[in-house]
């Protein structure tokens, strides 16, 4: 797909480097390089395969641990500033709604630059109003430097979908997407737990420089990462051989009125006319806004009812760490043992889509199960490690949900549609995560812990129905979608196949 985010239709494009015969391209082919490409991300050595991989891991983790680590400082900012928790809370929420942009905005960056241009061209401006941050001297400058944090470090949360989708076999979608998921919530757990017992001895702008330091080593890790974006190596090739390349138009648009359209307006039609993309969108939106409400509740809490220190409670998410780690682990497992078992080991194969809903099955009985745990074991007559543990299945849970959702929604649809309902679902979720956060302490005061996560709970409840929703009827859904849904199975390539015929053709020609 012509963006950040990933697709994995077959592709059909010149079979060497050298190459220059015409290609061809299908609006519904994605990946233009050709299996047999030793250009193709897919077909380089595992070395270079997995450091591309660990950059972008590297990138996410920092913009993540910068998101919640002002959360560690909200005490300090209240001093500081003479500002009410709320407004505090802020920094987070700010920072939050400036990330949100980044899944309209990125795509079309990335169409036109690739990947690698953007990556280390976001990642120092985010930097740079981190620090900015750390040395503001009020309040309002501070909400301004979180939120253009945000907003510039958003498309290294957005360009890791991408670039694993690059690299990596289609086999394995529901595995790769743990293990990119797996570096943006170990990197905004690790901030509460670093930076518990520096605040308490530095001073709350150490939550800032801490993360600038942390910007700074992926930054200097990451200076050489090779481009993978398809249709920018392609380019880059033929500038490198003195050629001139025709490339099908950009699924992500190329007029500004056809970019609005795909990260805006299809979007939004999508929000009220697919139940596929209404029903993951909701509920992702749920996981993600009380995942983050954990960053401002658990030290709130944890202080309160059992007389916690800021460094004890930072501690605390050393369960949530170990839940996205436990994550990774079994939503690797159940694919691998779901393609096992299907006869699927390698691209030449397929399962039916829906098996990659086996995570969230399974992970939406944990979610609404640990809010119960969470909110009626929250209590001075009961250990902090039962609560404590019941935040670590949550996420768990989280990101079971989060990784077999939104790789099921990697090939639901054609590149353009994948494109519009995958910008719809994180823009939704984002907006939502820094929503909550705002509110959770007045909820938690004026309904008690218990009610709360009760009411958290029961949406929860309401909520498990849709991966096995999808599960039964996603295929047929999606066969009625008027985004064209595909029909993913074990019939893919032979789908494909019959396309190829009906492809559009591209010249590719010398100079």
């Amino acid at each position: 797909m012509d963006s950040a985010y990933p697709h994995h239709h077959p592709s059909v494009e010149s079979e060497s480097p050298d190459a220059t015969m015409d290609s061809v391209e299908h609006p519904l082919v994605g990946h233009m390089m050709s299996p047999t490409d030793p250009d193709n991300p897919q077909n380089w050595p595992k070395s270079r395969k997995i450091y591309a991989s660990t950059v972008a891991m590297a990138f996410a983790f920092a913009v993540a641990f910068g998101v919640t680590s002002l959360t560690v400082g909200i005490q300090g900012v209240m001093q500081r500033f003479n500002v009410s928790m709320t407004m505090a809370v802020l920094g987070l929420s700010l920072t939050l709604f400036g990330i949100a942009f980044a899944p309209i905005i990125t795509p079309h960056l990335s169409e036109r630059y690739g990947r690698s241009p953007v990556y280390l061209v976001s990642l120092p401006i985010f930097a740079l109003f981190i620090l900015g941050a750390g040395y503001s001297s009020s309040f309002g400058a501070l909400a301004v430097c979180r939120f253009f944090a945000g907003f510039f470090g958003g498309p290294c949360l957005v360009l890791i979908e991408g670039t694993f989708a690059d690299v990596w076999s289609a086999h394995l979608t529901v595995t790769y997407y743990s293990f990119l998921s797996l570096a943006s919530y170990v990197g905004a757990g690790c901030a509460p737990l670093v930076l518990g017992y520096i605040v308490t001895s530095k001073g709350w702008q150490w939550t800032q420089y801490i993360t600038l330091m942390i910007a700074f080593g992926a930054y200097l890790f990451g200076i050489g990462v090779p481009e993978t974006y398809p249709r920018e190596i392609l380019r880059s090739r033929a500038r490198r051989l003195g050629h001139n390349i025709q490339l099908a138009k950009a699924q992500s648009g190329v007029t500004l009125a056809e970019m609005a359209e795909t990260t805006l307006s299809v979007p939004l039609f999508m929000a009220v006319s697919e139940p596929i993309v209404m029903m993951v969108t909701l509920y992702l939106a749920l996981n993600f806004a009380v995942l983050f409400q954990w960053f401002i509740s658990v030290p709130a809490v944890l202080a309160l009812t059992y007389n916690f220190t800021l460094y004890q409670a930072g501690l605390a998410f050393i369960a949530a760490i170990v839940g996205a780690l436990m994550s990774t682990l079994t939503s690797s497992l159940t694919e691998h043992i779901t393609n096992r078992r299907a006869g699927c080991t390698s691209t030449a194969t397929s399962i039916p889509l829906e098996y990659r809903l086996v995570p969230a099955i399974f992970g939406s009985v944990g979610l609404c199960g640990s809010l119960f745990w969470i909110g009626f074991t929250a209590s001075p007559a009961i250990n902090s490690t039962v609560p404590i543990i019941g935040t670590g299945v949550y996420v768990w849970s989280s990101m079971s949900i989060l990784t077999a959702l939104v790789s099921y929604i990697f090939d639901a649809y054609p590149a353009k549609g994948t494109l519009s309902a995958l910008t719809l679902m994180a823009t939704v979720r984002i907006i939502c995560a820094a929503w909550l956060p705002l509110v959770i302490i007045p909820m938690i005061t004026g309904l008690s812990g218990r009610w709360a996560y009760s009411v958290f709970g029961f949406m929860a409840a309401g909520m498990m129905a849709v991966p096995v929703v999808l599960f039964m009827f996603g295929s047929r859904l999606r066969s009625r979608s008027r985004h064209g849904g595909r029909m993913m199975g074990s019939d893919k390539h032979t789908r494909t196949e019959h396309h190829a015929d009906q492809e559009m053709q591209m010249g590719s020609r010398h100079a």
